[in-house]
């Protein structure tokens, strides 16, 4: 009965935001609510709450100082020549611009988190794709995707906990997935080649007037927000098949598409090496685990905040600038943890893994790192990564035992889930990635599985034909 009303619950939260019959945080709220009830465990709702936000609640402080702080970071001009850089390579060209999406958060993420991954990657990619009318989810599913793939680095938390639960070496785990990994991420900058490619046959690929100068022009990019004639620079467009297509989101984008103007009050040219030396110690901090990562970015926002604008009303203003994203981003977190609570509180997640591993036929069990590799699609989508590697994989790799299966093998198959995993409603990050992008998370939901689930699958082709899984 639970595997029922869990996968019944699952179901219904997905089809109603993709079919955006209710807004996520309501449906993570109220869905599970119904389900407990329908569970007759109505009397412990307030208790499976409770458990769950306390669970979520370091996640939801690190992600709301950890927006502060790169908002901080992005308004004094940290990341501008990264962006700048990325801006010279895409040179105006959709499929460019796309495939700059996948590296710039495939770079990124090699700090471990997927909250920071996504604020950069938005931040610096998002005026370029809203002042070229390119889809957002476009950016929003190969940003989660790349991601997907780097987050399987030791520090980025699966493999650890792989680790942990299998008692094994990270290092031993990692190292001999990195050549599938790497297919993994070739297969994502090729998709993002594809998509880029039908992104500029329907728009077209803009250009600079010839008369203006190099530093005009990155001037009109960089500040894309300015209008149309920013900078006093002219954008035409040589179309290629296809119409122009509208661009997402509205009149309200106007402020985030400012965000990275050159000439914006913000900027703190004289103090960019000490913002740059303090996020590298902090990344180094986060990678080294000197402290807990909520408490990192806590000090850090404190210290940009106090720094930069050493003003209270500067400081007030600068909050006040990123309060929709940290309003936004939080409560979603805390609605996820209703969702979490309940599956966790009445046993749906346990019945429901229980109930998987049952469906194994007997006569795969000398293939059962195949075998995680596959659920590890499905699993780790409907639950958290804790969910699955302390408690379903354990079981797995123990049936994998008893026919000859190695525990390396079994944890290694156990990360080929990841880049559909990012994407999944139970993960905070995913509400970073499509709140500053201003996407539905419906839209970005159905554009993405189809994608990610294909990388994971390449991943798991290769770690077979590499004899690694």
């Amino acid at each position: 009965m639970l595997t029922i009303l869990g996968f019944a619950m699952i179901a219904t939260f997905l089809v109603l935001i993709m079919t955006k019959k209710m807004s996520p945080i309501a449906a993570l709220v109220l869905i599970p609510a119904l389900f407990c009830v329908a569970a007759g465990k109505g009397a412990h709702l307030g208790d499976y709450v409770i458990d769950g936000v306390t669970g979520l609640a370091p996640t939801a402080a690190m992600l709301m100082f950890a927006i502060v702080y790169f908002g901080v970071m992005i308004d004094v001009g940290l990341f501008d020549p990264v962006v700048r850089g990325i801006l010279r390579f895409c040179k105006a060209d959709p499929m460019r611009v796309v495939v700059g999406t996948a590296a710039l958060a495939a770079i990124v993420s090699l700090d471990g988190d997927g909250s920071t991954t996504f604020m950069i990657t938005v931040s610096a990619m998002y005026p370029l794709y809203k002042r070229l009318g390119m889809s957002l989810v476009v950016m929003t599913g190969v940003a989660a995707m790349a991601n997907g793939v780097m987050n399987t680095v030791p520090w980025g938390g699966p493999t650890a906990r792989a680790a942990t639960a299998l008692k094994l070496d990270a290092a031993d785990i990692f190292v001999p997935m990195i050549p599938a990994l790497l297919v993994g991420l070739l297969g994502v900058l090729g998709l993002a080649y594809v998509l880029g490619l039908r992104e500029r046959r329907r728009l077209g690929a803009l250009r600079i007037a010839d008369e203006e100068s190099a530093e005009t022009k990155e001037t009109v990019l960089v500040g894309a927000g300015a209008g149309a004639g920013a900078g006093g620079g002219r954008l035409g467009k040589r179309p290629v098949g296809g119409g122009a297509g509208e661009a997402d989101g509205g009149d309200d984008d106007g402020d985030l598409l400012k965000g990275l103007d050159p000439d914006r009050p913000t900027l703190r040219p004289r103090l960019y090496w000490f913002n740059a030396l303090l996020t590298g110690t902090l990344i180094t901090a986060m990678i080294l685990e000197l402290l807990p990562i909520p408490v990192l970015f806590l000090l850090g926002a404190a210290l940009a905040l106090s720094v930069n604008y050493p003003r209270l009303p500067d400081q007030k203003a600068r909050i006040a600038a990123h309060a929709d994203n940290v309003l936004n981003v939080s409560g979603m977190v805390f609605a996820a943890a209703v969702f979490t609570g309940v599956l966790q509180g009445t046993g749906m997640v346990d019945s429901m893994a229980g109930r998987l591993v049952d469906t194994v036929p007997d006569g795969l069990g000398p293939h059962m790192a195949l075998v995680t590799g596959v659920l590890s699609l499905p699993l780790t989508y409907f639950m958290s990564n804790d969910g699955f590697y302390f408690g379903v994989l354990p079981v797995l790799a123990e049936a994998g035992a008893a026919h000859g299966v190695t525990p390396l093998e079994m944890a290694r198959a156990s990360l080929v889930g990841q880049p559909l995993h990012m994407s999944s409603p139970l993960v905070p990050a995913v509400y970073v990635l499509v709140g500053m992008a201003r996407v539905e998370f419906g839209d970005h939901t159905r554009f993405v599985v189809k994608w990610a689930a294909l990388t994971c699958l390449l991943i798991l082709t290769a770690g077979i034909l590499f004899g690694t899984i």
